[in-house]
């Protein structure tokens, strides 16, 4: 089985880089339009988009794929790859150096690798997490390779704890924890993943936006909560993802699910 994951990795590891060095030179250049659901779309998302798509049906042509941009519905084919182009368009478009190319292979509906890309940070994150899935193989989580593991630290007000633009609404309780607002979900999660961050939340993500680092947080010994009512994974085959929000919580460890999750509680109206 490592010697398919070393081709996933590869695979990830070189279709990232070039994609990631062309978007570095459209980085706050290209004119931003606005998708329906209000979120931005570029050029860029649309080339890297397809580069993708195409690079997958030459390498792994038996598996389905799921993009932002393109497809939105889950196909039924036992391996499936959800892409996010470019995770954080918005930073993408206005020239801030902080956003995310986001691939996560799924196994039966349920992500068991991710990997995300940040081209001018250098920074590569990949991930393995089995689940009851039955598959073996390489185990835990990297940053360039090198393992990462979530902090055991307990809150305090020198610790971070990450919102999205939509989550604001968590403020109207006294809060443990330094905020930050980082305006890429994938990138607010593993930061959590690595250790930076005690926890973070996203009232509205996408299923592009979580299938990755799902994978990756658990991997480095976090625990990624549903705010919503059922359980994420695994996805429904035939069914359109492309308007279902997975509002978030993820925490550095499971021992503080019952500090942060009365507090996030907020976001779903729950």
């Amino acid at each position: 089985m490592n010697q398919f994951w070393d081709r996933v990795l590869e695979f990830c590891q070189q279709i990232t880089l070039e994609v990631g060095d062309r978007l570095m030179s459209e980085c706050g250049i290209l004119q931003p339009l606005e998708k329906a659901d209000g979120s931005l779309v570029t050029k860029a998302d649309q080339w890297a988009d397809q580069t993708i798509r195409k690079a997958i049906a030459k390498v792994f042509p038996e598996h389905g794929v799921l993009t932002e941009e393109t497809t939105h519905i889950f196909p039924d084919t036992d391996w499936c790859w959800i892409i996010d182009p470019i995770d954080g368009t918005t930073n993408f478009a206005r020239g801030i150096p902080i956003w995310a190319i986001s691939l996560g292979l799924l196994y039966k509906g349920t992500p068991v690798f991710g990997f995300v890309y940040l081209p001018f940070l250098k920074q590569a994150f990949h991930g393995y997490w089995y689940g009851n899935s039955g598959l073996t193989g390489y185990t835990g989580a990297y940053l360039n390779n090198q393992p990462i593991h979530t902090s055991q630290d307990s809150p305090s007000k020198s610790h971070l704890f990450n919102l999205c633009a939509r989550s604001l609404a968590i403020l109207q309780h006294p809060f443990p924890c330094k905020i930050r607002m980082i305006g890429v979900a994938t990138y607010n999660i593993l930061l959590v993943a690595t250790g930076a961050a005690i926890g973070g939340v996203e009232a509205t993500p996408k299923i592009w936006d979580i299938a990755a680092v799902w994978v990756i947080l658990q991997a480095a010994g976090g625990s990624f909560i549903s705010l919503g009512c059922h359980e994420i994974f695994p996805l429904e085959v035939r069914k359109n993802y492309g308007d279902v929000p997975f509002p978030t919580l993820a925490l550095s460890r499971q021992e503080l699910v019952t500090t942060f999750k009365p507090l996030a509680k907020v976001l779903s109206g729950k």
